[in-house]
This record gives C-alpha cells, sequence and structure tokens, in this order.
C-alpha cells in the first residue's frame, strides 16, 4: 500500500489538515479552454459553473434518454440503479458511460473533457458516472461530504486530482435541492470518525452514514467557509474539486431535479489498495480494471 497522505476513518477524533496537493495543476494561459476569472474562482473557491454549456434540444435528448432508462426493468434489477431507501425511487444510475451510447458521448464531449484535462494536468479517465435523481416530493437528501474522503478510503484514490463535472439537466433551485457547496473548504482535509463497514457501499449508495464529517467540524468549516448554492438552468455545468464539501437537500417540490456526473481522474492518480481494511468497490462505482484515457 502507498504512504497514507490523507489518513481518515481512524481515529475517534475528527482532525482538519491543509491540503497536500495543488487544486489547478495548468497554468493559467490565454490558450485556456475557459476564462483566467472562472480558473482563478475554481482555485480560489473549489468550484465553477459555466451557465448553458449545453443546448435545449440537447438537454431534451437528454431527458428522453433518462425516461427510456427509468422504464427499463431490466436495468432496475442491476446493482448499478439505486433506489430511495423508504420510497423505492429511483436514486441513481451508476456506470452511465459504459452502458448508454448518448451518455458515453456526452462524457468524451471537448466541452467538458478540455476543462477537465487543463484543471489537472493531462490525460484523464472517468473515475465514476453516474446520473443522480432527486424525483418531485420522493428526492431524499445527499449529506455532506468530500468525494475524495471516500475515494480515498474506499476506492484507494492516492491524491487529490480529481473532479466532479455535473450537467444540469432539469432547472436546479434551492427549493428542489441544488447542490451547496462550502467554497474553500476543499483547501482543507477533514477526516472523518468511525471504520469502514463491510460492503459500506451498500448502504451509502442509499444514505451515507461513514465517511461523513462530524457535526462539530461541519459547524466550525460553515463558519469560516460559508455556504453557496450552486442555482442554475438546464444545460450548465458545474465542475468542482474532489474535496470541496458539498451536500444537497431532499425535494418536496414537485419539480424533479436530475443531474449528469462524471468524475475525472488524472491518469497518473488511478486508484490503488483501498487505504481501509475492506475490498475495494465494485467497478460499476469506482473504475480500476477498465481504465481508458478520454
Amino acid at each position: 500500500m502507498l504512504n497514507d497522505a490523507y489518513p481518515s476513518r481512524q481515529d475517534q477524533q475528527a482532525t482538519i489538515t491543509p491540503r497536500q496537493d495543488p487544486v489547478l495543476y495548468s497554468e493559467i494561459t490565454e490558450n485556456a479552454p475557459v476564462t483566467s476569472e472562472l480558473l482563478e474562482q475554481f482555485e480560489r473557491q473549489g468550484y465553477m459553473l459555466l451557465p448553458d454549456l449545453f443546448s435545449p434540444n440537447e438537454v431534451a435528448a437528454f431527458l428522453h434518454a433518462i425516461k427510456t432508462l427509468e422504464q427499463d426493468e431490466a436495468l432496475l434489477k442491476t446493482p448499478q440503479a439505486v433506489t430511495e431507501a423508504n420510497s423505492g425511487a429511483l436514486r441513481s444510475v451508476f456506470q452511465i458511460h459504459e452502458n448508454h451510447s448518448l451518455f458515453a458521448s456526452v462524457a468524451k464531449d471537448a466541452r467538458i473533457t478540455d476543462i477537465a484535462r487543463f484543471i489537472l494536468g493531462g490525460d484523464v479517465y472517468i473515475h465514476q458516472s453516474r446520473l443522480n435523481f432527486k424525483p418531485g416530493l420522493k428526492g431524499k437528501e445527499f449529506y455532506w461530504h468530500s468525494d475524495f474522503e471516500t475515494w480515498h478510503v474506499e476506492d484507494g484514490m492516492p491524491h487529490m486530482r480529481a473532479l466532479s463535472c455535473s450537467i444540469l439537466l432539469t432547472d436546479n433551485n434551492a427549493k428542489n435541492g441544488a447542490l451547496m457547496l462550502m467554497p474553500g473548504s476543499h483547501k482543507e482535509y477533514l477526516s472523518c470518525i468511525g471504520d469502514t463497514p463491510k460492503d459500506n457501499y451498500l448502504q451509502s449508495l442509499k444514505q451515507q452514514e461513514f465517511g461523513i464529517p462530524d457535526d462539530a467540524s461541519l459547524n466550525h468549516l460553515a463558519q469560516k467557509y460559508g455556504i453557496d448554492c450552486a442555482e442554475a438552468k438546464a444545460g450548465s455545468v458545474l465542475f468542482f474539486d474532489c474535496n470541496t464539501l458539498h451536500g444537497s437537500n431532499s425535494n418536496i417540490t414537485p419539480d424533479p431535479r436530475s443531474n449528469l456526473f462524471f468524475v475525472f481522474n488524472h491518469m497518473n492518480n488511478k486508484v490503488t489498495t483501498p487505504f481501509c481494511a475492506q475490498p475495494p468497490r465494485p467497478e460499476f462505482i469506482a473504475t480500476r480494471n477498465n481504465i481508458k484515457a478520454i
């Protein structure tokens, strides 16, 4: 096992330590795929929002594809389809870039991959892809967490050289559960309390209970950094660093909230042995065997 640069779930008390890795791995030039202002915001705040990157016609095609997936009974019986713990409503569909031709093409779209390669400084692959649903009146929350903490501990991702790209498929607003982020929190690493249970993913994909920050640390970081809400129209794209603390509320409005996620990881940051005493999570959650540069 590699040296554990970011230990977590090993002590009975949480710790907050400085980030050891860069945020932006490329030098900002006039040839960058987005403006210097946006890249500087990403480095400073850990996220950036690009309005209207995909057209209404493209979004309509995505939504049509989603409706087909929701009616695919064979898919709904696979582990890739995750339902809400109580209502049984569809919560997520994983490995979407491998199992659907349209979303496979979106995963390679230069409008997002050029940005991912620039921020991460070279060739990237998809560590994880998924559709996240918050159906109207039934969509439950995604509690506060750092993705990297889970990817590091449970998947064996060595360093913070990954990011999430969230394509908004419906309008996202504070009422229907838009993503909330703590701007600047990516500069610090928050360890979590408690050992990782066996097959934790079976529960955590429905409702995460391990790898979530303690209340005292959340209060401290929220006071220090504040909370932003990524409200935007369908077709907009949110990029956020792997270590940015984020979460979202339940959706008790009639309006659904659906987003398409691609997690890009640098080719030099491939997952290794998990940094916990558990086997790796399945391939459909964390790419380990079928790694291909985009």
